[in-house]
């Protein structure tokens, strides 16, 4: 493939892929592994507890 290919497929991915979508490419996205850290805090508070080094 030559560059002026590449170059005409990348600008069209931009200007159509990425500029019809950029209100969902710019928005934050929410945090999956909120849930998976809260448990793990749980079970570590937990442990502590069993072994006597809570605060």
């Amino acid at each position: 493939m030559d560059r002026n290919a590449a170059r005409s497929e990348l600008a069209s991915f931009v200007k159509d892929g990425i500029g019809r979508d950029i209100a969902a490419v710019r928005q934050p996205s929410p945090n999956p592994t909120v849930p998976v850290e809260e448990q793990i805090n749980r079970l570590k508070t937990l442990k502590r507890q069993m072994y006597g080094r809570s605060g």
